[in-house]
C-alpha cells in the first residue's frame, strides 16, 4: 500500500514582523493604479455576483440588493437559477420575502404570481449559474454592451475541486476592493498569521511581466502552524472591472483558484457606498487524501469559510480606508 505523500512543508524564517523586508517600494501607486485603471476597461457584459449559487435553493427566494436596483433570485420548477425586480409590480411587496411554489414567485401580500415570463411592469432579468456563483445582469445599472453570459474565470473541473464561498459587506466602492487585490505586497504585512516569506516576483511593467500582461506574480508561503508553511507561486489578474483572481502555478493545490468578485449594492455616486465581497474558493490536488477532503466537504468548508473571513476582516479596513481617503481628497496614490 502507498504511503500518503507528507505536505511540502517548509521550515519559515524566524524574522520577526517588524523585521521583515519593507515592501513598500515595490507597491508603487502607479503601479496598481494602471493596473486597476486597465481592468475598469475591460468588459463585464453587464454581469454582477449576487453570492453562492447554493444560497438560492429550490423553493426559497434570494434577495439583494445590487448597484441600488432591488433583485429577487429563485429556482424554476426544473432547478434554474432565474432573477427579476425584487419587488411586486402590484403594491411593491418584497418578493425576497415571498413564496416559491411549482417554479413560480407567489407575492405574500395579495398572492400575484410571477414567473420567467414576466408581467405587466416586471421583466426577468437574465440569470447564471456557473455552479459555485449566481449572477444577475443588470443593463441599466452596467451601463456596457450586454454579454449573453459572464466572464467566468477558468476553474479546475468543479466534480474534482472542493468550493467553498464567503461573502463580506463593507463601506467602499468596488474599486477599493479590486485595489486591495492588486496590492499583493501588503500580504505579509497586513496578515503575517495566514502567510510568509513573500516576494513580489513580477508586477506589470516590472519583472518578467510586460504592462499588457497584467499579472502580478507573487512567491509566499502558506502559514500552517507556527514556523511551518506551504510554499506556492500565484498569479494574480484581473479579468473583468469587479474581480480579481489569484491562482496556484506552482506547489501545493497548483491550478487552484480564489476569486473575489466586488459586489456594489448601492449605485454608482452614492454617498455611503456599500459594496459586497463574494469571494469563491476552488481548490484541487491531486492528492489521495483530497478525495476524502472533498467528501467531507460539509465540515471542510466552513473552515475554508472562517478563513476566508479573518482575512477580509482586515482587507476590508484596508478598502473602507482607501474609500474614506479618495472620498476626502487625502488619497496619497
Amino acid at each position: 500500500m502507498r504511503r500518503p505523500r507528507p505536505l511540502p512543508l517548509s521550515l519559515l524564517g524566524g524574522t520577526r514582523w517588524a523585521e521583515q523586508e519593507p515592501t513598500w517600494r515595490g507597491a508603487r501607486p502607479d503601479v496598481i493604479d494602471g493596473a486597476l485603471k486597465r481592468a475598469e476597461a475591460r468588459p463585464s457584459g453587464n454581469w454582477f455576483v449576487l453570492g453562492a449559487s447554493d444560497e438560492v435553493r429550490r423553493g426559497r427566494p434570494f434577495g439583494r440588493t445590487v448597484a441600488g436596483v432591488e433583485v429577487v433570485a429563485w429556482r424554476g420548477a426544473d432547478g434554474r437559477l432565474l432573477a427579476g425586480p425584487g419587488a411586486c409590480p402590484h403594491l411593491g411587496a418584497p418578493l425576497c420575502d415571498s413564496r416559491v411554489t411549482g417554479g413560480r414567485l407567489v407575492c405574500h401580500w395579495h398572492g400575484l404570481t410571477l414567473g420567467e415570463k414576466g408581467f405587466a411592469g416586471w421583466e426577468p432579468f437574465p440569470a447564471h449559474d456557473d455552479g459555485v456563483l449566481a449572477w444577475v445582469r443588470l443593463d441599466a445599472a452596467g451601463g456596457e454592451e450586454p454579454l449573453p453570459e459572464p466572464v467566468v474565470p477558468e476553474r479546475p473541473p468543479l466534480g474534482l475541486a472542493l468550493s467553498a464561498v464567503t461573502t463580506a459587506v463593507g463601506r467602499c466602492e468596488p474599486q477599493d476592493v479590486v485595489a486591495n487585490r492588486l496590492d499583493p505586497w501588503h500580504g505579509a504585512w497586513f496578515h503575517p498569521y495566514a502567510f510568509a516569506d513573500l516576494t513580489v516576483v513580477g508586477a506589470p511593467g516590472s519583472g518578467p511581466v510586460a504592462e499588457e500582461d497584467d499579472t502580478f506574480v507573487v512567491e509566499v508561503a502558506f502559514r500552517v502552524r507556527g514556523r511551518f508553511g506551504v510554499p506556492v507561486r500565484a498569479v494574480f489578474t484581473a479579468p473583468d472591472p469587479r474581480t480579481v483572481v489569484m491562482r496556484i502555478t506552482e506547489g501545493e493545490g497548483e491550478g487552484s483558484v480564489v476569486e473575489t468578485h466586488a459586489t456594489p449594492l448601492t449605485p454608482d455616486g452614492h454617498g455611503r457606498p456599500r459594496t459586497a465581497v463574494v469571494e469563491a474558493v476552488v481548490a484541487a490536488s491531486d492528492r489521495a487524501g483530497f478525495a476524502a477532503a472533498r467528501r467531507a466537504a460539509p465540515l471542510v468548508r466552513p473552515l475554508m469559510r472562517h478563513t476566508a473571513a479573518r482575512l477580509w476582516k482586515d482587507d476590508l479596513a484596508y478598502a473602507e480606508r482607501r474609500w474614506e481617503l479618495r472620498s476626502t481628497g487625502r488619497f496619497p496614490g
